[in-house]
């Protein structure tokens, strides 16, 4: 039996935060682990249970917001996948939680099926958004900008690769499936317009990627 997808849920809304909880948990193949009404809550939950996937709210009172807990989670959790679930669906909102990490993007008007693909697509290491936000996200990118067209998570996966990190390495501290980064790869490679990972990885140094800090 397929282990199943071990989830953190955080919103500040009781009333959204335990119907979401309920609603989910009733939900073959996802338990709902642990919830957190803030920002900072999310994060230790994320941090000290090490859940498949968090899913967080934008709006979040006092502390952090939901954009900084998904940049805070990816920096201190990296294998955990964050699937951003809000009422948001503006340009600058959309960006921001792609730019801070998040692997996913729906909104709460979307049907419950929709929201547990998105689930079950994060923690299976690939991005998801929501038709309500999809068009926002990939229209217009800076031409001037060399990985406009990547997600967060594939300028994750460049940046890793610029260091001279091995694919079964990142797939290691990103806790993703080696197929799951070699696709990734191939997809990277078509976007930036190159054939190799040394060309790939020499054009993310030149725009200083791959940084060791």
């Amino acid at each position: 039996m397929t282990a199943a997808v071990r989830v953190v849920l955080a919103d500040d809304h009781p009333v959204i935060r335990d119907g979401l909880a309920a609603l989910l948990g009733a939900v073959e193949g996802i338990e709902v682990v642990a919830t957190a009404a803030s920002g900072d809550q999310a994060v230790r939950a994320v941090v000290g249970g090490r859940p498949d996937v968090l899913v967080v709210d934008l709006h979040m009172p006092g502390g952090i917001d939901g954009v900084e807990a998904t940049r805070r989670v990816r920096a201190e959790a990296p294998g955990v996948g964050v699937l951003v679930l809000t009422m948001l669906d503006d340009d600058a909102s959309v960006r921001a939680a792609l730019d801070a990490g998040a692997s996913g993007y729906v909104l709460k008007g979307d049907s419950r099926q929709q929201i547990v693909r998105a689930i079950h697509a994060v923690a299976a290491g690939a991005t998801f958004l929501g038709s309500g936000v999809a068009h926002r996200a990939l229209a217009a990118p800076d031409p001037t900008a060399p990985f406009a067209a990547l997600t967060a998570r594939e300028r994750q996966i460049l940046d890793m690769l610029a260091t001279g990190v091995a694919t079964a390495t990142i797939a290691a501290r990103l806790g993703l499936a080696a197929k799951t980064v070699t696709n990734n790869l191939s997809t990277i490679f078509t976007k930036l317009g190159v054939a190799s990972r040394t060309e790939a990885a020499l054009l993310a140094r030149d725009h200083g990627l791959g940084e060791r800090r």
